[in-house]
């Protein structure tokens, strides 16, 4: 007799709300597949009464997982957890999913940053942990209720050089949701490839509190997020990451190929004025391993030291 394949997205904001929302809407009352929510608070509240509204466009889908709930205990042991929060908040969502993981529990970061995985297996040091990346333009809208409203919604994921029957089958199980999922056996690649995307763009777009498209129109902004790339580049070089030769040239064109009014979630929290950004895991993570690995970035250190001041 088949067990369920149970599932845990951790994080229902613009990743794991888009991309549990898929799961959940397909696999609802399904044999085989429990998609199960971790969230909090009034989002937590519209979704157990309502289900998630996901938005793209003009087309929107409700979804109702098996399980929403705050209390990991009340779901039990999983087969796989996507961690789809902010990359400050992975430890403690980490101690707080332990209930959930058991000796066979996969489990797949989704976060900002390139050491998801580290933080993860020093945590579990049992457990598979995969790596993963996302590019995806969504948010929280309200309550309840997330936006997609990018042109590129794709999810990688899988470990360097390895697969097993059960990663096959985390594979097969997005894609039969609609996800546009790869399953990789380069991901360190594909993870720095988006990482040489995500933290210069993040860096520049608080650095000068403008969105995508105000930063490549102008001059300066534009020269400075190709020295950011730059640098962040021969980092990844000095770490030993195979990265495309073209990748200056290649990140451009991802941007240019945003929406002119797109901005980094950095840039989001810092306008709001959260109490906690990812400044740490998308600025100053390149300035720590560039010393490390003796590769100089004068131009993160001048971005890091006036946003360590905001």
């Amino acid at each position: 007799m088949q067990t369920k394949t149970k599932i845990i997205v951790a994080g229902i904001g613009g990743v794991g709300g888009y991309f549990g929302g898929l799961l959940a809407k397909h696999y609802a009352d399904n044999k085989h597949v429990a998609i199960n929510f971790l969230a909090r608070g009034q989002h937590l509240i519209e979704i157990q009464k309502n289900g998630l509204k996901i938005i793209q466009g003009k087309h929107e889908i409700i979804a109702k997982p098996n399980i929403a709930t705050d209390n990991p205990s009340e779901i039990g042991i999983a087969d796989l957890i996507m961690i789809c929060t902010k990359s400050y908040d992975i430890e403690t969502v980490a101690h707080q999913l332990r209930p959930c993981i058991g000796q066979n529990t996969v489990i797949l970061p989704l976060l900002n940053g390139v050491d998801s995985k580290q933080i993860l297996q020093t945590i579990y040091p049992e457990n598979i942990v995969l790596d993963g990346c996302v590019y995806i333009v969504s948010r929280l809208k309200e309550a309840g209720a997330i936006e997609n409203s990018g042109n590129i919604q794709t999810l990688y994921f899988g470990l360097d050089n390895f697969v097993n029957e059960k990663i096959l089958l985390f594979e097969t199980i997005f894609k039969q949701a609609g996800i546009e999922a790869t399953l990789a056996l380069n991901i360190s690649t594909i993870i720095w490839e988006k990482y040489i995307f995500l933290s210069p763009t993040a860096t520049a777009t608080c650095y000068f509190d403008k969105c995508i498209g105000e930063i490549l129109t102008d001059v300066e902004c534009l020269n400075t997020i190709k020295l950011l790339i730059d640098e962040v580049s021969k980092v990844a070089k000095a770490k030993g990451i195979f990265i495309s030769e073209d990748i200056v040239e290649k990140t451009l064109l991802k941007l240019n190929s945003l929406p002119y009014e797109t901005t980094s979630s950095m840039h989001s929290d810092y306008k709001n004025k959260k109490a906690k950004t990812e400044l740490q895991t998308l600025t100053g993570y390149v300035l720590t391993e560039g010393a490390k690995h003796n590769v100089s970035t004068p131009t993160f250190s001048k971005l890091m030291a006036a946003l360590d001041k905001k």
